[in-house]
């Protein structure tokens, strides 16, 4: 059962969700009137695998090649096409996106930090929480040949700065 927020015409602020208008119906948030700022958004998640899939992706061997690498670009390009994949997202001029990897051989993960930056009227938290996911999804489609039962998880916000609402940054991120 899908349960829709709708305020009503006298408690317009009681809806936290913005992509809905007053009637429920979903819309593109109007941003037009708001100033240009800064705006960084910096998103993460990781991808656990067996022991042997991680030392093949940090020896360089896996059979697709150079794992790291092919998931920083689809990262990267992830984080430039979010206004194709999500429907009510407005298209951005990304200033920087920057997809870094670490390998954690005592966990056997391999964790995603996303940065996306822009000048704009909205901000890029979408474009970094996509880029994590893309570029995690693309490890897992050249490892899935050594092991099929990676897991994606922790994939979360962890800052964003800039605009109206200012610095928020996640509980013990």
């Amino acid at each position: 059962m899908l349960l829709l927020a709708v305020s009503s015409p006298s408690t317009p602020a009681a809806n936290p969700l913005t992509h809905f208008d007053s009637q429920g119906q979903a819309h593109m948030v109007d941003v037009g009137a708001k100033p240009a700022t800064h705006r960084v958004a910096v998103a993460e998640g990781r991808i656990r695998m067996l022991p042997a899939t991680l030392d093949l992706i940090a020896q360089g061997t896996a059979k697709k090649g150079d794992v790291i690498g092919i998931a920083r670009i689809a990262a990267i390009q992830a984080a430039k096409r979010t206004a194709e994949l999500i429907p009510l997202c407005h298209p951005l001029p990304l200033t920087r996106v920057a997809a870094e990897f670490e390998l954690d051989v005592a966990a056997s993960l391999v964790r995603c930090i996303v940065t996306a930056e822009t000048v704009g009227a909205t901000g890029v938290e979408m474009e970094a929480l996509t880029a994590v996911q893309v570029g995690l999804l693309t490890i897992y489609d050249m490892c899935k040949a050594a092991d099929r039962g990676m897991v994606i998880d922790g994939v979360r916000l962890l800052e964003k700065r800039g605009g109206k609402s200012g610095h928020w940054r996640a509980a013990g991120g």
